[in-house]
């Protein structure tokens, strides 16, 4: 259902946002998803505020996702030949050369700061009504002010805040170390006020208790840090906001609320929470549901960004051959390739898998692609390595077919380089070992990460129907083995990592095998088994700030220097206004 929504010249943050987003006219009319009918202004505010969630925020590669994860030894996107140059904006990413003329950083301190400005919006214009659902509207409104924000103020230190109920109030500038405390009353408070999640009218995609809960752990996980970001020794049982306990017990409080609530269970199939069907996951705690024909933008970036060019899930549709992982990532997993979160083999309806091996053959040709009815590849998920095998396109445009139909599985060699097979290495081996540059005969390296499920609905290679998981069940379990591991409570964390592996099954290729626990912990296995739970889903860069990895050297990374654990507030916003300070370093 269409709504229409404000002007921003008139809205909250206008002065603010003047520098953060230039003040664009958003007149467009918005698709509601929210809340599922057609609405008076109130609603439809609340329903622009989660929109920004998906309108590229946290759904692009280039946004949310780049400053947490190409920032980190997860993921990296080369300049590969001619491909992804665009002024070396991606390569600093991992470089750790930004600075505060960066598109990256730009773009997404805009989304940020729109998501704050939409926010606010809300809460002004859901004051201002006398709706039944007054009360419980405020509270999602505010509890989306307090999200937005708690990700400024982690990526860049500080964030702009304006009295919801009055235009002509001042802008306030947030920062991280005076923010981070009252950010944790303002949720607290909003509990008795929000929806449990499947009341209501709820879902994964508001913001309920159970996403307050989430965004609490989160919060207390990383007090300390926010509260001395470019410093040391963080301390992590520092005596909690309210009530007792320190941060840690906080953390554990509201993780043991959502694990022992009833709501949610750990998936056996650990890729089903990012297949493009995971709405029906049962570990769906708060999320950004995706719809492939609103008007609100999806996207399908984080499977699409992967792929190689010549690997077609449909005869419409292709990857792109950019971001892969590093080969510290890949090395950490040694010993736990069996690990069912590692890799998963797909199976089609009559029985066939598609093995990736080069012993495949032909798959079947009758899953179809919504929109076209066209034959859909289905490629494995998880890490892939080595020599890549798909379909191949005739010049008519169709998957090349066996006499009775099937799909033919042929080896794969690169798109832009016709004579170098698709082959994915661990090692990147740049020519220039501190950049993050590929020639044209290079193109084939890093290993590639199919974690979630490539929506070829439609032939569109850009929108998706994947709701994209902000915090999940599996996602709680790790906070709080971190939580009981910083408490000293070894036993506790090494029970959590155990029920993460071994809930988890490989596939019937392997006999159904549950994952294996593993007998001992300690802070580095600690922190690869975050990466191996949370891989790619912008969790990566707080946990290497946590665990003192971030300033460490890598790939195409020399050691850095503690101010870039923040990214320096744009350049166009320091020039435009008088309220922001930039950060040191920059």
């Amino acid at each position: 259902m269409k709504s229409k929504f404000l002007n921003i010249n008139k809205v909250v943050l206008c002065i603010a946002v003047m520098s953060l987003i230039g003040c664009t006219n958003l007149d467009e009319k918005v698709i509601d998803e929210v809340m599922g009918t057609e609405n008076a202004d109130p609603e439809a505010s609340l329903a622009a505020a989660y929109g920004q969630l998906g309108d590229g925020t946290f759904v692009d590669h280039g946004s949310v996702f780049a400053l947490q994860e190409y920032s980190t030894d997860e993921a990296i996107l080369p300049t590969r030949g001619s491909d992804w140059g665009d002024g070396g904006k991606w390569r600093a990413m991992h470089e750790f050369t930004w600075d505060a003329n960066n598109d990256v950083v730009k773009n997404t301190w805009n989304q940020l700061n729109s998501g704050i400005t939409k926010s606010l919006f809300a809460i002004g214009s859901i004051n201002k009504s006398n709706g039944n659902n007054k009360a419980l509207f405020l509270a999602e409104a505010k509890g989306l002010l307090a999200f937005y924000t708690y990700t400024t103020i982690d990526l860049y230190g500080q964030a702009p805040y304006r009295d919801p109920d009055n235009l002509n109030a001042p802008i306030q500038i947030r920062k991280a170390d005076t923010t981070i405390d009252g950010l944790i009353t303002e949720v607290e408070g909003l509990i008795p006020n929000l929806a449990d999640i499947k009341t209501q009218n709820t879902h994964a995609g508001r913001f309920t208790k159970q996403a307050a809960y989430a965004l609490l752990a989160d919060m207390y996980l990383n007090r300390a840090v926010l509260k001395n970001k470019t410093g040391g020794n963080f301390d992590f049982k520092e005596q909690a906001v309210s009530g007792g306990g320190n941060d840690m017990d906080k953390v554990i409080k509201y993780s043991d609320m959502l694990i022992n609530g009833g709501l949610f269970s750990l998936e056996s199939n650990y890729f089903h929470n990012f297949d493009i069907n995971n709405d029906t996951s049962k570990e769906m705690i708060f999320t950004i549901v995706q719809k492939k024909n609103s008007n609100r933008n999806a996207d399908n970036d984080l499977a699409y960004m992967s792929m190689e060019r010549i690997q077609k899930p449909s005869p419409d549709n292709r990857g792109t051959n950019a971001s892969c992982i590093t080969p510290e990532f890949y090395y950490s997993w040694n010993g736990n390739h069996n690990d069912p979160r590692f890799q998963r083999t797909y199976q089609y309806e009559d029985g066939t898998w598609f093995r990736n091996d080069g012993t495949d053959v032909s798959v079947p040709s009758t899953s179809k692609v919504e929109g076209t009815g066209k034959p859909w590849f289905h490629f494995n998920r998880g890490l892939q390595v080595g020599q890549q095998y798909g379909p191949k396109i005739l010049p008519s445009g169709n998957f090349d077919l066996t006499p009775d139909g099937r799909i033919k599985v042929y080896k794969l060699f690169t798109e832009k380089n016709t004579t170098l097979a698709a082959d994915f290495t661990p090692e990147l081996s740049f020519d220039n070992s501190s950049e993050a540059v590929f020639t044209q005969a290079q193109i084939n390296r890093g290993v590639r990460n199919f974690k979630f499920e490539f929506d070829p609905g439609y032939g569109n290679n850009g929108t998706s129907g994947m709701d994209v998981p902000l915090y999940r069940l599996g996602t709680i379990y790790m906070m709080r083995a971190e939580a009981f591991f910083r408490n000293g409570n070894i036993s506790a964390a090494l029970a959590d990592v155990n029920k993460l592996r071994t809930s988890r099954t490989n596939d019937a290729l392997k006999g159904n095998a549950p994952g294996v626990a593993i007998a001992a912990l300690d802070a580095n296995i600690l922190f690869k088994e975050s990466g191996y739970e949370l891989y790619w889903e912008m969790y990566r860069r707080k946990a290497m700030i946590r665990f003192e990895k971030f300033d460490l050297p890598g790939t195409a990374k020399p050691a850095t220097q503690s101010f870039r654990r923040i990214f320096p507030i744009p350049q166009a916003t320091i020039d435009a206004s008088k309220d922001f300070k930039q950060n040191p370093g920059y």
